[in-house]
């Protein structure tokens, strides 16, 4: 009884003094590597869309219906997925929603026709609509009040993902069929389920979450962050619209055009742990107000510059324009009011929703007035952040 009380008591120990700097890497190793993986899954389905658009006979109209189960399925139940989830720890729903999306991508990959590609495709969204929140918030049990800077880690791996599964996708596409290319993406998810399942140790922090995590001053706060998250990522949406046109209006052509855009991506993967360091060293306030600055400046340069300058002005401008995020994110713990999870969940609920709407709303605007004026509203945009972000100065835990 007494080796049993001692054990007892050294776990009890351990809890209170919080996860070790060991689990402590090794949780935000395995939630990287989540977002890495699902991040990867969404950005990969794109280069799927022209080969079942053929396979399929669809059209364009029921080629967007097609990619919609997916990222509708993941925006949607974000926040349901959440509350559903509130009682799991982090570890366990990570396993959860990866195993999902794995499970999402083979049934794909099975011959079942149309209907199966479909139901996959819900499925997979059902799995990657687990992983924001809960990937946020195993960071955020294991590092508490210090969990700005790892939160902007795990932001930037996912665009480690984006950038390397859907580049081997367009590698593997020419040589294998499309249905086993999909299998060796759902083989590579079960191989991150077991990575998850080692690198996290089963009694994760979901208890100490709410204590670890730093209670906001309410709720106002909160909607400034959201609202100022929703304007950053309408912005960037709305550039990407129109970056292909302004290189084509410069002179560029196709080659050009991706050459464009690897650099804009370039620069925002590096903006986003770029950003996180600066947040930690110029505060939040501080550091947003230079970089939606910036990227309003630069978005309004890029329509005056010839292309080489263009060129040259792009990896810096993706720096601004993409590392915002970063920051944003790592503020939503400190203005959760305690619901940290749930927090999360409306945070990318309303992220991802500005970056649906938001190149319809700013194609609208080109289509009744001109591109140019399409791309300056938005650098309004970006700048409209400004004074929002003076305006969450009060409701954060100390100056910025």
């Amino acid at each position: 009884m007494t080796e049993v009380a001692e054990a007892s008591g050294a776990r009890a120990c351990h809890a209170a003094s919080g996860p070790s700097k060991r689990e402590k890497s090794r949780s935000l190793l395995a939630a990287c590597l989540a977002h890495a993986l699902h991040d990867g899954y969404t950005d990969a389905l794109y280069a799927f869309l022209p080969v079942w658009q053929a396979q399929f006979g669809l059209s364009y109209a029921m080629l967007a219906v097609v990619r919609a189960l997916y990222f509708g399925t993941m925006g949607g139940l974000q926040i349901p997925a959440d509350r559903a989830l509130r009682n799991w720890s982090p570890r366990a729903a990570l396993i959860l929603s990866t195993a999902a999306a794995a499970a999402g991508l083979l049934l794909m990959a099975l011959p079942f026709g149309f209907a199966g590609l479909c139901v996959g495709l819900v499925v997979a969204g059902i799995g990657s609509s687990i992983q924001h929140p809960r990937g946020s918030m195993l960071v955020v049990a294991n590092y508490g009040t210090a969990s700005r800077q790892p939160l902007g880690i795990y932001n930037f791996s996912g665009d480690l993902g984006k950038a390397a599964l859907p580049a081997a996708v367009a590698l593997l596409l020419p040589i294998l069929a499309w249905q086993s290319v999909l299998g060796l993406m759902a083989g590579l998810g079960a191989v991150i389920v077991a990575a998850l399942a080692m690198l996290t140790p089963p009694a994760a922090a979901a208890n100490n979450v709410v204590e670890a995590a730093t209670p906001g001053r309410g709720g106002g706060g909160f909607r400034i962050l959201t609202t100022i998250g929703a304007l950053d990522t309408a912005t960037r949406m709305g550039y990407l619209l129109f970056l292909p046109f302004l290189i084509h209006g410069q002179g560029g052509g196709l080659q050009a055009v991706g050459a464009a855009l690897a650099l804009l991506f370039i620069g925002g993967a590096f903006g986003k742990a770029a950003c996180a360091w600066l947040g930690e060293r110029l505060g939040v306030v501080g550091t947003v107000i230079i970089t939606e600055a910036v990227t309003a400046l630069l978005i309004v340069a890029t329509l005056f510059t010839p292309l080489p300058l263009t060129f040259v002005l792009l990896p810096l401008l993706g720096i601004v324009l993409n590392g915002t995020s970063s920051v944003l994110y790592g503020t939503v713990p400190e203005l959760s009011s305690g619901d940290t999870g749930r927090a999360f969940a409306v945070f990318y609920t309303s992220v991802i929703c500005a970056g649906g709407l938001a190149p319809i709303l700013y194609g609208t605007i080109a289509d009744h007035s001109s591109r140019t004026v399409g791309v300056l509203a938005s650098s309004a945009t970006a700048a409209l952040i400004v004074p929002l972000v003076l305006a969450l100065r009060p409701h954060l835990r100390r100056s910025h």
